[in-house]
């Protein structure tokens, strides 16, 4: 520690005499002439702050020891003027936190690359499982475990640090405090990574994600084991998302798990789209096309096959949806009110809606 000539202890028990270095000597050679520290002097003490904020001490601390310093080092008695000493112990102090914090805001930068290189490999798999596993938990995630992965969407992007993802951030650490859970952001979505046994958790990121975004849609994968796991729940969560704006699904929270059907009935694209194009091809024929009769059978099936609910939901009288129904009966040759013809003709408009038809011809 560095003492000044009387024996007493300059920097006390926190602070290495190290990071004192030069102190007095630049103090008593500004003090003596009112001059300001030079551009070199002013460098040797944000360095020493830089390199004490790698070193972890503390701000306050180092501060402190620099006030002890300069009481101990004050110029004799008629070598400077009180304002001369105190302007130039005010400089250093002040380079000093400058270089300080400017370590800080370098450490949080590599920390936040770091943390969006982790997330971008874990999502997209890219980087070997074991590594991968060791670096999540630094994060807090355990990837031996199962996941879960719950993805909203809004009307705009977010990014990490946006006011909606420390909103949500903050919301769920609240509630649930140190439990294993990841927030962040990917692709301007908000994505919820938590265990696979903790599902409440990932319901009330939805319904706070719901609320931040002006009602925003929130699709929950399947929990999934092992560190390819995370990616697996992701990609069932974004194919949701895809699948419920394609089919229009009501509802601002939606499961994948629910949503398995769907896949299976394009995994033959090509029987979907024939299916298609021989049960809704004739539609073309009618005036104003096929689609506002798409849209009438959609709304229908979705009314559970009320027509009261599903003309209300087409701001249309009931007589005129009826018309509508009688019109795709005489095209098509199918009844949306025979079950038969029902299942085949709701099929096939779950297919003209994810095969995106009448708009794509094929």
């Amino acid at each position: 520690m560095i003492q000044s000539t009387a024996g007493v202890d300059v920097a006390g028990p926190d602070i290495p005499e190290e990071y004192l270095d030069g102190y007095a000597g630049i103090l008593a050679a500004a003090a003596a002439t009112g001059r300001r520290l030079t551009r070199e002097e002013l460098e040797s003490r944000r360095v020493l702050g830089e390199r004490a904020a790698d070193a972890g001490l503390g701000l306050r601390a180092l501060v402190r020891a620099h006030l002890a310093a300069t009481r101990a080092y004050w110029p004799a008695a008629g070598a400077a003027s009180v304002d001369s000493v105190l302007a130039a112990a005010g400089q250093a102090v002040d380079a000093l936190a400058e270089g300080y914090e400017r370590a800080q805001r370098l450490a949080v930068r590599q920390e936040e690359a770091a943390r969006r290189e982790f997330i971008d490999d874990l999502l997209h798999g890219r980087s070997d499982l074991g590594l991968l596993a060791e670096r999540a938990e630094r994060f807090g995630l355990r990837l031996s475990y199962e996941h879960a992965v719950a993805v909203a969407q809004g009307a705009s992007g977010y990014e990490e640090g946006d006011t909606v993802a420390r909103e949500v951030e903050r919301a769920l650490i609240g509630r649930f405090g140190g439990r294993s859970i990841l927030v962040t952001t990917k692709d301007g979505r908000l994505v919820c990574i938590a265990p696979g046994d903790q599902r409440e958790v990932l319901t009330f990121f939805a319904k706070r994600a719901y609320a931040a975004t002006d009602g925003g849609r929130v699709v929950i994968g399947r929990p999934q084991p092992g560190p390819g796991g995370v990616v697996q729940s992701y990609e069932e969560a974004l194919g949701g998302l895809d699948l419920a704006a394609r089919l229009e699904l009501d509802g601002p929270v939606l499961h994948a798990a629910d949503l398995l059907v769907y896949p299976v009935l394009t995994r033959d694209r090509q029987a979907m789209a024939d299916l298609v194009v021989h049960t809704l091809g004739p539609l073309r024929q009618a005036r104003g096309g096929a689609q506002p009769l798409i849209d009438t059978l959609a709304a229908f099936f979705d009314a559970g096959c009320v027509a009261a609910e599903a003309a209300r939901r087409l701001s249309l009288s009931v007589r005129a949806l009826t018309y509508r129904l009688d019109r795709i009966h005489k095209l098509t040759g199918a009844s949306p009110a025979d079950p038969m013809h029902r299942y085949t003709l709701q099929t096939a408009v779950i297919g003209a809606r994810l095969l995106d038809w009448p708009g794509k011809q094929f």
